[in-house]
């Protein structure tokens, strides 16, 4: 497992600057969720730690040493996997071809694909049909799945409750905790506060690409939360 710092963290978009000096931690073995409104930086904080966005070597540690600017290649042979709003399947491949895609990395450790299947059976049902042609719960269970292939050591989870049927939100969230119980470090970003907040060992709120408030659940009350996410 790894631990994962940021520090004075900064991201542009071209001229656009995205995220202002942000100092976030991301413990080994725990589960962080990063709520904010759209437009806060959530996303372009993942970007950066997946090496999609470049940023300076010492504004990303992991472990203690600097990892800021490395390619998407390395950060995913140094277990850091990441689940995209909007899934990103492809439709020109099958189920299992969509999942195979995480075993590229080469990393070995406890994910086959026979265990993806025991996780999500569905998928095993469905493995020849094309990725995109199962719903959009099912697509997601797709995604999630082909991130853990690569047998990471930290889960990123960027908006998979994203237009989903509420029924569907609690399969997938109850997925998310058992794979917190095996020992994966989980990033969570959510608009949705009470259910990030729900399986979450600390809370970052973003608002305009600064850290607006964080803290552990237990510690935080649901009123300084929501002032910290809409900026009151």
């Amino acid at each position: 497992m790894s631990t994962i710092e940021t520090r004075a963290l900064t991201a542009h978009y071209g001229d656009f600057q995205a995220l202002f000096g942000l100092e976030v931690t991301l413990r080994a073995g725990e589960t962080t969720a990063i709520i904010g409104a759209n437009g806060a930086g959530k996303s372009t904080f993942m970007k950066t730690l997946t090496g999609l966005i470049e940023t300076d070597p010492e504004m990303i540690w992991i472990d203690g040493e600097p990892a800021g600017g490395r390619d998407a290649h390395t950060i995913i042979q140094q277990g850091i996997a990441m689940v995209p709003e909007g899934r990103r399947l492809f439709p020109s491949l099958s189920v299992e071809e969509n999942l195979l895609i995480g075993t590229h990395a080469g990393r070995e450790g406890p994910w086959t694909l026979a265990r993806i299947y025991e996780v999500f059976p569905v998928l095993k049902e469905r493995r020849a049909l094309p990725g995109t042609s199962l719903s959009g719960g099912q697509q997601q269970m797709v995604a999630i799945g082909r991130a853990l292939l690569s047998n990471p050591t930290t889960l990123l989870c960027d908006e998979i409750s994203l237009g989903l049927a509420p029924v569907v939100i609690e399969e997938l969230y109850r997925t998310i905790a058992g794979l917190r119980q095996q020992g994966l470090s989980i990033v969570i970003v959510e608009q949705d506060i009470a259910r990030a907040v729900s399986v979450a060992d600390q809370v970052y709120c973003f608002m305009e690409g600064r850290v607006s408030l964080c803290g552990r659940p237990d510690d935080l009350h649901l009123d300084d939360i929501r002032n910290a996410y809409f900026g009151v």
